[in-house]
């Protein structure tokens, strides 16, 4: 039987440098999917170190170019072997490659996680700002015919506000490559009121205002700390976080140990079962991000027994059931976030409630299923284009 192949475009893969959420959800995605059934490529630029091909998880990774020249590279893969490639991802993650001017309209899918919008206030400066909102509303006008693939209900409601048709868009959850813990099995929290915040170093995540507030909450709770996972962007840093940290005589502290003392204590980049464990020991997760397309710490932390408190942005509040699992922020402002910060330590009884409820809905998202959603939107796209075929 010949297999359906898919050449999926994107500007970082699983093993980019800077992948994110969006390059985990597109990994997961691709790589569950049933082998027998599909061929699955992968097309993005090759970073410093990495090799031209690789074959992860039944996914074949091809890498040319790099953020400039990956465009016409894409181009030139897909003209060589278009007749073997049934459909095309184009993957807008800010960039995206412009498909609908080189791949034919049956072949397309546009893959989308967030839009962008307020992130460009943080991500660059005026005018450029203003220019990449105003590029961002009519590049996405390119797609509005093309079947679409999502992450969440804001996302695709933002889609429809632009035209798209909302029977071509499929919802395809993000989850977790783990089975949610026992609550047996959750870690003992932390004596200490112990926050944490898991991601990448960016502006627009509003770490430094997670900073300001545990700053302004030791005040009155003056052992409250925050820890932070994630590679550590040294530059981000030093501009952003220990300006706020010197200003308010915090301490940060690289972790070496497994018990830092430290008021901001930076772990890095830990292994998986450690970001488990450190995530089931903090009280709370700080998610003050102006915009995600899902938000996948959140339902990590769910799963292992650490509620989220984050901000009512796109995407996030999906992810904590509009505050039924999770704190949304009246306001996205240090205030918003301090005033939920000081609920969970003055309301045990509620925090215990909110901590069961985000722990049962966050077990309802696993990558299997998105794999499965995956193929599933696959078949029908491929059975109603072969039905037409023959009308």
């Amino acid at each position: 039987m010949k297999k359906i192949t898919i050449l999926a475009l994107s500007w970082r893969d699983i093993r980019s440098p800077k992948a994110g959420g969006a390059e985990v959800h597109t990994h997961e995605m691709l790589s569950r999917v049933n082998k027998k059934k599909y061929k699955i490529y992968h097309f993005a630029p090759r970073y410093e170190g990495q090799p031209e091909r690789e074959d992860i998880d039944g996914v074949t990774y091809i890498r040319q170019g790099n953020v400039f020249t990956v465009i016409p590279a894409a181009i030139r893969f897909y003209k060589r072997h278009c007749n073997c490639i049934d459909f095309v991802i184009d993957q807008c993650n800010t960039h995206r490659f412009f498909t609908p001017f080189w791949v034919e309209h049956y072949k397309r899918i546009f893959y989308i996680h967030q839009l962008t919008k307020e992130i460009w206030d943080y991500s660059a400066k005026f005018p450029f700002s203003k220019i990449g909102k105003a590029f961002e509303e009519s590049f996405l006008r390119l797609n509005r015919f093309d079947p679409v693939i999502t992450v969440s209900k804001s996302t695709r409601d933002e889609l429809i506000e632009r035209g798209y048709d909302k029977n071509k868009i499929k919802i395809i959850y993000n989850g977790v490559s783990f089975k949610p813990w026992k609550i047996e099995d959750w870690c003992q929290k932390e004596t200490n009121p112990t926050f944490i915040y898991a991601g990448r170093y960016s502006p627009y995540k509003g770490i430094d205002m997670a900073v300001e507030a545990l700053a302004r909450l030791k005040k009155e709770n003056p052992n409250a700390r925050l820890w932070i996972l994630g590679k550590k962007d040294q530059e981000y840093v030093n501009k952003n976080l220990m300006p706020v940290c010197n200003k308010n005589h915090l301490i940060w502290e690289d972790a070496l140990g497994d018990n830092p003392t430290g008021d901001i204590v930076s772990w890095g980049y830990v292994s998986e079962e450690k970001k488990l464990e450190l995530l089931s020991r903090s009280w709370v997760l700080l998610f003050p991000s102006i915009r995600e397309g899902w938000g996948i710490p959140i339902t990590e932390a769910g799963c292992v027994g650490t509620p989220c408190i984050a901000f009512h942005s796109p995407g996030i509040c999906e992810a904590i059931n509009y505050g039924k699992a999770g704190y949304l922020c009246k306001e996205n402002t240090v205030d918003g976030l301090l005033y939920q910060m000081h609920t969970i330590l003055s309301n045990k009884i509620d925090y215990e409630n909110i901590r069961k409820s985000a722990y049962q809905y966050s077990s309802h998202f696993l990558w299997d299923d998105a794999g499965s959603v995956f193929g599933e939107f696959i078949d029908t796209l491929y059975y109603r284009r072969n039905r037409n075929a023959f009308l």
